[in-house]
């Protein structure tokens, strides 16, 4: 009989080989709710294309977590398969090539919107490991550093 410990570990290899499901909000205002109804209590309203990673999906109902961490429910509706990037650090430098030592294409504030503009299902997956690359939504394009954003 296997002791209780690697049953344990067992059971959680698969929750950890799940790869992050992240989405991005469909409408110019999607409401997160404190559980999976329209009659529930409304806890914040997004804009649109803000990235929330999916946890759970039950009834067209989304389990989502924000890039500060919150964690309520989102109509499937409301989410879309458009993968956006939020920054999390103060400025992160865009740069025109996956190296520190290349040119600074652009700077982006906190909380600043940023296209993916390269597929990738996790950060040990993009083209070029440590980092992404992101697209603005005026058309400038370059590679940030994974740590500096959300949504990977």
């Amino acid at each position: 009989m296997k002791s209780p410990r690697v049953l344990v570990a067992a059971l959680a290899l698969p929750v950890l080989a799940h790869a992050a499901d992240f989405r991005s909000t469909r409408d110019p205002a999607t409401v997160m709710y404190d559980a999976p109804s329209a009659r529930a209590k409304p806890l914040f309203v997004y804009g649109r294309d803000v990235p929330v990673e999916s946890l759970v999906s039950v009834e067209g109902w989304a389990k989502v977590r924000d890039a500060s961490g919150t964690i309520g429910w989102m109509s499937s509706k409301a989410l879309a398969d458009k993968r956006m990037l939020v920054v999390r650090a103060a400025v992160a430098d865009v740069h025109a090539a996956p190296d520190d030592a290349s040119p600074v294409v652009f700077r982006a504030e906190r909380n600043v919107l940023l296209e993916l503009a390269e597929p990738a299902t996790s950060p040990s997956t993009t083209a070029t490991p440590g980092w992404v690359k992101v697209r603005h939504r005026d058309g400038q394009a370059g590679y940030v550093h994974i740590a500096q954003v959300f949504g990977l």
